[in-house]
């Protein structure tokens, strides 16, 4: 049967069209029944009759690369939501930027029909992403789930985010199914990393599962453990009065804001008006539907069903993740709360033409309420004009949050350097002393003076590095130059570690990452999460032109780094300005002008005024050399120093020539 299928594909694999080839493996398991398990497409089922002991609600969550999307492009394929293709990569992964990236930014949800043991289940699927930087996405999805796919690679081993998936996890009560991974790779080494489950989370390694979900080893059996482990939803009558649960929202251009509910009693109709038990504001049911992965429309959804809703919610800000809605007249105790994600980085974004300011901030507003983890705040620039202090939580999520600006609605925006926020205890009458009045900073131009304030506070992490042995002194040498204080070191196995740091998160919000895969050759993980602020030594650097502050260029750092940051910065700035018919003193000061860290000088540009001279007595070039030097003295008394905004793109994202 494999040769007349080879055959086949080499008679007919020029004329086919290249959407309808399979694989020698797909064609193959078509042939020899393979599949089973499947079920039809949820489209057929009659949700009305449906039982909620039969539905099942489950995450993937692991570590960057670790194969979460691909395991949800198999279980779609098992369960008949979308058809075998070798094309199916990354179906869910729907983004842009996604794509491009190969990183899952966005967690998706989806419901498939799973048939087990002759009987059927809805299975609600949520995909979520893999990087430090979202991981506010995992924790609202686990709100919505019973259980998660713990995904580990058979190669890779545990990583920093998979110790963090599993205790966060562990802290919702939720039923933890280990799986190993990409056991079909040469270098794989299942029993390798069961040991280390067993070492760090005291998982048995029995109930360890190994698959292949690049060629769907083992999903089906896999799927089965889902069902008989993964309790079902705790749900009420749909005699009850309604009550659902938002733990997800986004923007569609034709249909506005559509939110991702469960319904946790009751029956939604679209004839329901519901009130949000945040905002107290009432909305009317446009349509509703699941996703499989398409929008499939339905007239109601039952207790335990998943689906998104449509509404006349007219602004994002109405849309709050861990929202409880409940019908007009039948109000009802809110559900559960998710508590707002707290911003790790904050910069300015600015339109790069002042006259797009009004559609950048509806561009801003509708991305927000696809990524709730983006706080956002007005701010203005002398230099950049009116625009919003946007906090993220890492440095990738706000590169991924600016390129969907520009890619999803078409906004040339200009981001200024990202910072941290930091706390100023502010002096005062013996009361406010003992009470402590903290100010939030993360906008330089808002920092106070040594003289106004009691004492500086800074944020710190506690960083998760799981690194091979081999690389132990260099990363240590790494993170002492980054203020890091070693809490512990601990032996995964033979071969790894598990090292814990409290480090200040401005010294790993940028650039550590990069440099720990570089001092690593790329086989370090790291994880971080928040360990609240400390006491610090905090100065503002001022960048000066000619004596004349620029607040645009100022930045907060350490006080054992300014020197270093102050040189950093005028560098950068003698390449990007451009000369001046005057000399421009680029300095570096550490709060006012007290106190000059760095100076360069950039020298004025030459204008030969002797050229004109064919000859004469030397006494008259020196004429003019001399009111020229007079004139270009005057003009750098009053003259102004033009910096145009191509500059500052260039200096304040931190592009590199």
């Amino acid at each position: 049967m494999l040769i007349s299928i080879k055959r086949l594909l080499q008679s007919s694999a020029l004329q086919a069209p290249k959407c309808y080839r399979l694989s020698i493996r797909q064609l193959s398991d078509k042939a020899a029944g393979a599949g089973g398990g499947g079920g039809a497409p949820i489209r057929d089922v009659d949700l009305q009759t449906f039982p909620p002991e039969k539905i099942r609600n489950f995450s993937i969550v692991a570590h960057v690369d670790h194969g979460k999307s691909t395991l949800a492009d198999r279980i779609l394929e098992l369960s008949g939501a979308i058809d075998k293709s070798m094309l199916n990569k990354q179906v869910l992964d729907k983004l842009q930027v996604e794509r491009e990236r190969g990183i899952t930014v966005k967690a998706q949800t989806v419901s498939v029909l799973y048939t087990y043991q002759g009987e059927q289940y809805i299975l609600n699927l949520i995909d979520t992403p893999g990087h430090v930087d979202f991981s506010y996405e995992v924790t609202r999805s686990l709100r919505a789930c019973q259980g998660v796919l713990l995904l580990v690679d058979a190669n890779q081993g545990v990583q920093a985010q998979t110790v963090s998936n599993f205790y966060l996890a562990f802290a919702n009560n939720l039923e933890i199914i280990p799986v190993i991974n990409k056991i079909d790779l040469p270098n794989a080494d299942p029993e390798r990393v069961k040991e280390q489950l067993y070492s760090l989370f005291e998982i048995d390694p029995e109930k360890v599962q190994s698959i292949s979900a690049k060629l769907g080893t083992g999903v089906s059996s896999l799927l089965d453990t889902v069902v008989k482990e993964i309790p079902p939803p705790p749900t009420k009558s749909r005699e009850e009065t309604l009550q659902l649960f938002l733990f997800d929202s986004w923007f569609d251009r034709y249909k506005g804001a559509v939110n991702m509910v469960q319904v946790h009693q009751g029956v939604l109709t679209q004839k329901s008006q519901i009130v949000s038990c945040k905002t107290n504001k009432e909305y009317n049911i446009k349509n509703m539907g699941i996703l499989s992965p398409e929008q499939i429309e339905v007239p109601a959804l039952y207790p335990g069903q998943v689906g998104y809703i449509t509404c006349n919610m007219k602004t994002a800000k109405e849309a709050v993740i861990g929202d409880t809605f409940y019908l007009k007249d039948n109000p009802m105790p809110p559900l559960l709360e998710i508590e707002p994600c707290k911003p790790m980085l904050f910069a300015g974004i600015y339109p790069l033409n002042p006259a797009d300011h009004k559609d950048l901030r509806s561009a801003i507003e509708k991305l927000c309420l696809n990524d709730n983890s983006v706080s956002v705040s007005e701010e203005s620039s002398p230099a950049l004009g009116h625009g919003w202090r946007l906090g993220f939580l890492g440095f990738l999520h706000m590169e991924v949050f600016s390129q969907r600006l520009e890619q999803e609605y078409d906004a040339e925006t200009v981001v200024t350097a990202p910072s941290v926020p930091y706390q100023l205890v502010i002096k005062g009458d013996k009361m406010i002393k003992q009470l402590g009045k903290i100010k939030t900073v993360s906008n330089p131009g808002e920092w106070l003076e040594k003289n106004f304030v009691e004492e500086y506070r800074e944020p710190t992490v506690i960083g998760t590095i799981i690194t091979p042995v081999e690389y132990l002194s260099s990363i240590m040498e790494l993170c002492n130059e980054k203020r890091g204080e070693q809490i512990s070191i601990v032996n995964i196995d033979q071969t790894r570690l598990n090292m814990q740091y409290k480090f200040p998160l401005n010294e790993v919000a940028t650039e550590f990452f990069d440099e720990l895969k570089s001092v690593s050759s790329g086989y370090a993980s790291f994880d971080y999460e928040d360990a609240g602020y400390v006491q610090s030594d905090l100065v503002k650097i001022s960048i000066l032109l000619n004596g004349k502050p620029m607040e645009e260029l100022s930045c907060i750092c350490h006080a054992s780094k300014a020197q270093q940051k102050g040189r950093h910065l005028v560098s950068r700035l003698k390449e990007e300005l451009p000369r001046q018919q005057f000399a421009i003193a680029i300095q570096a000061a550490v709060g006012s002008t007290s106190k000059i860290l760095a100076r360069e000088n950039l020298a004025a540009l030459r204008k030969d005024v002797t050229a004109k001279c064919y000859g004469g007595d030397i006494s008259r070039k020196m004429k003019l050399l001399r009111f020229q030097a007079e004139g270009k003295k005057r003009m750098k008394s009053f003259g102004n120093i033009q910096i145009s905004k191509d500059t500052f793109v260039n200096i304040l994202s931190n592009k590199k020539r």
